[in-house]
């Protein structure tokens, strides 16, 4: 009866072949559930004969008993005759060996199961000459688990799922077709919880709002990167340039037509052709893993293994990375593992239990973003992430992480009010499953795959987040500088009148620019929710608003750390970002606007071609400040210094539209100094304010150096100088 109520957790003792001997003759029976079809015939393989088997219930549980000298399990096949009048021919599902083996389900279970995206999920396997889909899903608190597809109706009566140790589930499917829907259907101890489930680790996915799971073999992919693959670890170094472009895939661009999503390949060509134009060493990706819901952004997460089919199927996001890796673009992945969705079809209340997430709500729920935190104190949990993120970097070749929310990872009073959280064991706030998770993530990513690069998005003063776990950090490569973020922010959006009074927000940065490796990045989450566009922050009219944007990119590229912006930054696009419609790519028929995108072009070509902009980004005597007091003129100064050889730069910003004549600075070398840059440079949309080239000193002690600069300042406006020691000393000779 539990067959056929589909409550069973052992239905191979039920299903299947079963034989007993009886002096000289062995009884074999044969034994299927099949509701859909009036009559059941056993073919046998061996002899031939063809049997039809007794239905014992009117549901459809049918048997075939027969006698013959012969031992060992029957070599069979199922001949249906369905109630449609249809007679087709199947392999039973039972009449196959377990094929999971122990140790897999005991690394799994131990927590040490790295590769385990290749067992678990849905994998096409040949078994004794039969080609089919082997499932296999972890639901230890489920009382029975069953594959439904189209296949079998959506019944999950028809193909309940064998019960292996540690509560792992697993079935050999033959004849399945590539492509096919299906889900695990669940059904709890408690029996009023049945539901249906996507897989954990599908390989691809319906398009919302279709939720189903689809089985994914993807035959060898003929990668052509091998060029970026072996420069990778000395192009992402702390020592290299980093010019990351934050994008999502939905909104950079649609079609014109009808505002529909371009595919992965289409995506790939324009977006290379692009980051070349403008000087991008990355391509970060808001969350591409599949999600159902398109304002979450991708950030809830149902299909971990799964690039979203919003843009296509595996393969073609596969040809995206390639593509972006030939054209000399890496490709970063925005990743969450701090936190899932509620949606029923997901992993929250997987198996009637919260197997996933803790199951208090002051640790299990994010009262702000309405999800589920993990549990990393579960061995399974740990490795289900970890595993998910060389399952990124294996089969896809992606070249690093930014780790979405690492704070909400980190602290157990993540905007919690008193009393809505629990203290770990020492009384404190810290998440320990959570810091060692972090550590272990980094530890395994970077032992499999060195040279790939991990960011965290941590927006506290966590210590040590840059730093090896072995000296007591997260192991993380970077960090982004949110602080610097919004202080920088907050300055630019003053009136420059009042600028003077608040200059530490600009200079305070510098105090622990070097604790940390940092990244400067101008994301998403400032151009939304009525923060207003970069544009639309800045003061003053048409004019005025350009001429801060070009003074806030330089200073940007000019300040110690790697560079992050998201996209329509670049060419100042008016208005707030909209996940549901392209950017605003015609205002690059506005002069000003096509003006200031050939500045930040510039811009991104001269910070790759200046090493003084990224050698030494972690290195305290990489930068000196040459003026940062001079709040009457409202300007800043400093020095950026690359290794021996290397150009000196120095970067001047003036913050008031006023110009500054005969402005004089110490530097560090006599002359000549070249302005590299001009951010008011007629080209660009600025008022032409300029300096004779090149630009001599003067011996004097200025600023505590030994030569000295006068300068003319442009209104709003910032340089970039150079001075390579070598001819400087040079000249010095002449």
């Amino acid at each position: 009866m539990d067959i056929v109520n589909g409550c069973h957790g052992h239905p191979g003792d039920v299903l299947g072949p079963h034989h007993r001997r009886t002096g000289n003759t062995a009884v074999h029976a044969v034994r299927t559930f099949r509701p859909q079809e009036a009559r059941v015939w056993v073919v046998d393989h061996r002899t031939g004969a063809t049997r039809e088997a007794r239905c014992l219930k009117r549901s459809g549980f049918f048997e075939c008993v027969w006698e013959e000298p012969s031992d060992g399990s029957p070599e069979y096949s199922l001949r249906l005759l369905g109630r449609d009048g249809q007679t087709y021919t199947i392999e039973d599902p039972y009449r196959f060996p377990a094929l999971l083996t122990d140790y897999d389900i005991h690394l799994w279970n131990e927590g040490r199961f790295w590769m385990s995206w290749r067992t678990l999920g849905a994998h096409r396997r040949e078994v004794d000459g039969t080609d089919g889909i082997l499932f296999a899903v972890w639901a230890p608190n489920a009382r029975r688990v069953s594959v439904v597809g189209p296949f079998n109706g959506w019944d999950e009566r028809v193909h309940p799922m064998q019960l292996r140790q540690g509560g792992v589930w697993e079935l050999f499917l033959p004849q399945l077709e590539h492509g096919e829907r299906y889900k695990f259907s669940l059904l709890s101890h408690q029996e009023a919880y049945r539901i249906d489930k996507m897989d954990p680790f599908a390989f691809h996915s319906e398009l919302r709002p279709d939720t189903a799971s689809r089985v994914w073999s993807s035959a060898p992919f003929a990668w052509r990167d091998e060029a970026w693959m072996a420069q990778r670890a000395a192009r992402q170094g702390r020592d290299s340039p980093l010019h990351i472009y934050e994008v999502h895939l939905g909104s950079w661009k649609r079609t014109a037509s009808d505002n529909g999503l371009l595919s992965y390949r289409a995506l790939a060509a324009q977006l290379v052709a692009h980051c070349q134009r403008m000087g991008y060493t990355h391509i970060e990706l808001l969350p591409i893993m599949e999600h159902p819901l398109d304002r979450s952004w991708g950030y809830q997460v149902t299909g971990y293994f799964a690039p979203t089919s919003r843009f296509g199927d595996p393969d073609e996001f596969r040809a995206f990375v390639d593509i972006c890796h030939r054209g000399g673009i890496g490709v970063l992945l925005d990743w969450v593992p701090g936190h899932f969705p509620k949606d029923g079809h997901g992993l929250a209340f997987f198996d009637g239990t919260h197997l996933y997430e803790h199951e208090d709500p002051r640790q299990g729920e994010h009262h702000e973003w309405e999800t589920r935190v993990f549990n990393f104190g579960r061995h399974q949990v740990s490795n289900f992430l970890i595993s998910n993120a060389l399952f990124w970097l294996e089969e896809f070749h992606i070249d690093g992480f930014r780790v979405d929310a690492v704070a909400s990872m980190l602290h157990l009073n993540y905007n919690r009010e008193e009393g809505a959280w629990i203290p770990n064991r020492y009384g404190g706030h810290e998440n320990i499953e959570a810091i060692e998770f972090l550590r272990e993530f980094n530890r395994v990513v970077h032992t499999h795959h060195p040279g790939v690069i991990t960011i965290a998005e941590e927006s506290t003063s966590w210590p040590l987040v840059t730093y090896p776990d072995y000296v007591g950090g997260l192991g993380f490569d970077f960090k982004w500088n949110m602080g610097w973020m919004h202080d920088t922010l907050d300055y630019f959006k003053l009136d420059p009148v009042f600028r003077k009074f608040n200059q530490n927000l600009i200079t305070f940065g510098l105090t622990y620019a070097h604790t940390e490796n940092f990244v400067l990045a101008f994301s998403h989450d400032e151009v939304v929710h009525l923060k207003k566009s970069q544009w639309g922050k800045m003061p003053g009219d048409a004019w005025q608003r350009m001429a801060n944007l070009r003074l806030l990119a330089l200073y940007q590229f000019g300040h110690p750390g790697k560079k992050l912006n998201f996209m329509g930054n670049e060419f100042a696009q008016p208005g707030e970002w909209n996940e549901a419609q392209s950017l605003d790519w015609h205002v690059l028929d506005w002069p000003l606007h096509g003006q200031f995108r050939d500045f930040m072009a510039a811009l991104g070509h001269l910070y790759l071609a200046l090493p003084a902009l990224w050698q030494r980004d972690s290195d305290p005597s990489g930068f000196a400040w040459i003026e940062f007091r001079d709040v009457d003129n409202t300007t800043v100064s400093f020095v950026r210094y690359g290794e021996e050889g290397e150009d000196t730069l120095v970067v001047i910003l003036n913050m008031t539209p006023v110009p500054r004549y005969d402005y004089r600075i110490g530097v560090p070398h006599p002359g000549p100094w070249h302005e590299l840059l001009n951010s008011d440079a007629e080209e660009f949309g600025g008022s032409g304010v300029i300096n004779a080239k090149p630009i001599q000193t003067e011996p004097q002690t200025w600023h505590g150096f030994s030569q000295v600069l006068a300068l003319t300042l442009p209104p709003l406006g910032g340089l970039l100088l150079g001075c390579r020691p070598r001819d400087a000393a040079r000249q010095t000779e002449v």
